[in-house]
């Protein structure tokens, strides 16, 4: 049966440190600049109030970190332990896979975390090339192996694998799933390149929309054989003419997405959002939010600031959640 109330998902860019160097990503660790990290008394704050929404509404609430790199925020294992055996938050993070075969890694997801996604953008020679980290995608096999022949018989955390589709990596897109799916990988979940962050990488490896094709065909009969395995490949058809659309150049405004009703964004400088793409419209300090009470209201606010005018994303709507990437 359904969940009478859908569980609250905040994504949490704690970070924008990454020493990898992938040419779709704005954290490239070769571009330089300032790397911003959010502050321990903030989260903490923050965490506790998350913690009261999820008493008073009886509500589960996931919290996930997102970077950068979430794994060299170097509070994180203290801060996660604190909010999940104090307020009851559920914990998942989505990691490039650099530290996670580190014994301490391994011991704290184990301990405390529901999920992990781990980034994979293709096999060894691919992966290694784009991340710009020779050896990666072995060490990356061999840390996921050890986590999934670790857990209990919860099956916990759950292993995700999320892949960004190009051009470069889609011919062997079935193939790599399977491999996922022999490590010990639970669900595997996708994302089309995008081009806002590196708009010079973008039109030489974006989809096609021979390719959305492609992916849209090859779909069924993989998800089926990926199922007879017990591991869920997700893709909404929603998602699916997203990414077409994308393919075609077409816009997909989004009139109402019920902003802040089950899904939060919240960046670096502590600037909480319905989505990533609407922090400079809709933005609200944390700070601003001193109660569950404060959280409650937050789609009747975010509403308000959409009746008096509407973000630039919304036009062309790209945020995944609203397209239910994690449904299939």
């Amino acid at each position: 049966m359904p969940e009478i109330e859908p569980k609250l998902i905040v994504v949490w860019r704690i970070t924008e440190r990454c020493t990898l160097t992938c040419p779709f990503c704005a954290n490239d660790a070769s571009l330089g600049g300032l790397r911003r990290e959010v502050v321990v008394e903030q989260v903490e704050r923050f965490g506790c109030i998350l913690g009261e929404f999820r008493q008073r509404t009886g509500r589960r609430v996931l919290l996930s970190w997102l970077g950068g790199e979430p794994l060299l925020w170097p509070p994180l294992f203290a801060v996660s332990r604190r909010l999940h055996d104090d307020f009851g938050l559920e914990l998942s993070l989505t990691t490039n896979g650099t530290t996670l075969n580190l014994p301490e890694a391994q011991e704290e997801l184990l301990a405390s975390f529901s999920e992990i996604t781990v980034s994979i953008d293709g096999f060894a020679p691919l992966h290694d090339q784009l991340r710009g980290w020779p050896g990666g995608w072995q060490q990356i096999r061999e840390a996921v192996i050890a986590l999934a022949d670790r857990r209990t018989e919860k099956r916990l955390p759950k292993l995700r694998a999320n892949i960004v589709l190009m051009r470069d990596n889609l011919p062997l897109f079935a193939e790599l799933c399977e491999t996922l799916a022999m490590w010990g990988i639970d669900e595997i979940t996708f994302n089309q390149l995008g081009g806002r962050e590196r708009p010079e990488f973008f039109p030489d490896h974006r989809l096609r929309p021979e390719d959305a094709k492609q992916l849209a065909t090859m779909l069924p009969a993989l998800r089926a054989k990926l199922a007879a395995r017990g591991v869920r490949l997700c893709g909404s058809d929603d998602y699916l003419t997203r990414i077409s659309a994308s393919s075609h150049n077409q816009p997909l405004p989004i009139a109402d997405c019920a902003p802040g009703q089950r899904y939060l964004f919240i960046d670096e400088c502590g600037r909480m959002a319905p989505c990533s793409f609407t922090g400079a419209e809709f933005g609200i300090p944390i700070d601003d939010i001193a109660s569950a009470a404060d959280l409650l209201a937050l789609p009747q606010r975010f509403a308000a600031m959409r009746e008096q005018s509407l973000a630039a994303a919304c036009a062309d709507c790209p945020s995944t959640q609203v397209f239910a990437k994690f449904l299939n």
